[in-house]
């Protein structure tokens, strides 16, 4: 047996901790209040918040307060950024401006501005979007350093979970999301899963890239038989793969999923056709009963409520069949742990035997009930978690990204509405998830008359020699391919982007690329 599987095996008999994060007092929290023009969605979200009124055995209150900290804590860096620079502003004109803008930096944010945009200043109006966007880079880098730090510490957790999923048997458990930002939280928030347990990754209207999938399927089994990794050939776990869409219960027609014109159905329809044609490439490309489970799950984002649809004994996934995790808060609240985990249960089985409409073929096999009722159960934390800290809806029921990530994404900060995300590998092939984002953060941002900031991210593997020189090549041309699209928005300096890489060794930090000479923005 491979060494890394003996050692995964050998610590089994381990317990599940709570997802990391720091803690601060329940009294500390503040309470907010969304809003909404739907007086249904509000009374729905009124509802949870009234049955959440009483302590939730079910609901992981602990976790909750870290992660609300945690939160909170990421997202104060990023609204110091806009203060900070108007106190700069205020005092460009003055004799020491340069000591006291890099005072004033440092003291707010913790790090130096450009040295020669403030230089400069005393030739021409300082360049503050390009100082905006600077900003935002370096307080991100700053989270993802700071996370990285914790999840060193927290590396048991990660390695519990992993084995939990392979007693579901599960080797792998990929999510294809949509790359709305609002997803951005999916796996840490709302499922309540230890980053780096599964793959994430997003794409505009949780339309996957079937063939690429395929080929991260191929490389996934390849390790299997060739080195035992995650699992052993002859172990009987499956390969999942997810697909997660969403809408919005306050405004259905107007704060959905962009790509699919809000419209909920035509979401779920699409992210399940992706499912379906990914399995039967699999099954049709290679022999030996090669097969994939598959599983939809649809969000609410304006109260993090999941509707989980469960598949057949076939594997099979209709779009009637689901559990809706907020009804179920509600009829769990007030219950005993057992008969908690009693109506858990029933209320999936009811689900599985429905008629008409959503009627399928018996029951999925245990490992994916196990799972699902895992997931449902972390959901309700979740639940719980937007009444205690936003009154059942978040304040910010649409988008709120602060900038779009580009390329490979980043799975260090993993927050509500951080960042917009557009896979690709080339402008080409990404062109519609970016077109969305830009059009959004014209939206947000240019309209304020602040600059669309754009990281550039692609992962390199040290055990190849060249590859970083490669990947960071790469970069500089989807950066070049990037500005040319945008001509208008690059000329008034409201578009501005960095590159960074990064080794594929779990762990490795986030390594900044030079900008050319020619660019001296950031």
């Amino acid at each position: 047996m491979n060494t890394k599987q003996r050692a995964m095996y050998a610590s089994r008999a381990r317990g599940v901790r709570a997802p990391y994060g720091l803690g601060v007092r329940q009294s500390s929290l503040p309470h907010r209040t969304g809003t909404t023009e739907d007086g249904v969605a509000t009374q729905a979200a009124s509802a949870a918040c009234e049955a959440g009124k009483f302590p939730h055995v079910l609901v992981d209150a602990d976790a909750n307060r870290r992660l609300f900290e945690y939160e909170r804590s990421v997202k104060d860096r990023f609204a110091a950024i806009v203060p900070m620079l108007k106190e700069i502003a205020a005092v460009q004109h003055e004799r020491d401006f340069v000591e006291r803008a890099q005072c004033i930096a440092n003291t707010k944010l913790g790090f130096s501005l450009p040295q020669r945009m403030l230089d400069d200043a005393w030739v021409e109006q300082l360049d503050m979007r390009s100082l905006y966007a600077h900003c935002v880079f370096n307080v991100f880098h700053q989270v993802a350093a700071q996370i990285q730090a914790e999840q060193a510490q927290s590396r048991e957790v990660l390695d519990q979970e992993r084995y939990y999923l392979q007693d579901c048997d599960f080797h792998e458990v990929d999510f294809s999301p949509c790359a709305d930002g609002r997803l951005k939280g999916l796996v840490r928030f709302v499922l309540r899963m230890p980053q780096g347990a599964v793959r994430r990754k997003s794409y505009a209207g949780a339309m996957f890239d079937v063939e690429a999938n395929v080929r991260h399927w191929m490389r996934t089994e390849f390790y299997r038989y060739r080195e035992g990794v995650p699992s052993l050939p002859d172990a009987g776990t499956r390969y999942l793969k997810v697909a997660v869409y969403h809408w919005s219960s306050s405004d259905p027609a107007h704060e959905g999923c962009a790509a699919h014109g809000s419209n909920e159905r035509a979401a779920a329809e699409a992210a399940l056709s992706r499912l379906i044609a990914f399995r039967r490439a699999i099954e049709n490309s290679f022999c030996c009963g090669a097969s994939v489970d598959i599983l939809l799950i649809g969000v609410d984002t304006d109260t993090d409520a999941i509707k989980m649809h469960i598949p057949d004994a076939d594997g099979a996934i209709s779009l009637y069949r689901y559990v809706d995790s907020a009804e179920l808060y509600r009829q769990t609240a007030g219950l005993d742990a057992k008969s908690a985990h009693a109506r858990l249960w029933e209320t999936i089985q009811a689900t599985i035997r429905k008629e008409g409409w959503g009627q399928g073929n018996g029951a999925p096999h245990e490992g994916m009930l196990r799972l699902i009722g895992r997931l449902l159960i972390n959901n309700m934390s979740q639940i719980d978690y937007v009444c205690k800290n936003y009154g059942g809806r978040y304040p910010d029921i649409g988008h709120n990204e602060l900038f779009i990530s580009v390329g490979e994404g980043f799975e260090e900060v993993q927050i509500r509405n951080l960042t917009y995300y557009a896979a690709m590998y080339t402008v080409e092939e990404g062109a519609p998830d970016l077109d969305i984002g830009v059009k959004i953060f014209k939206g947000l941002n240019v309209s304020r008359g602040l600059p669309i900031p754009v990281i550039i991210h692609y992962r390199y593997d040290s055990r190849v020699p060249g590859s970083r020189d490669r990947i960071v090549a790469q970069c500089r041309r989807v950066k070049a391919a990037i500005e040319a699209r945008y001509p208008a928005l690059v000329k008034d300096h409201l578009l501005l982007c960095a590159m960074t890489v990064q080794d594929r060794e779990q762990g490795s930090g986030i390594e900044q690329v030079e900008q050319e000479s020619s660019n001296h923005a950031h």
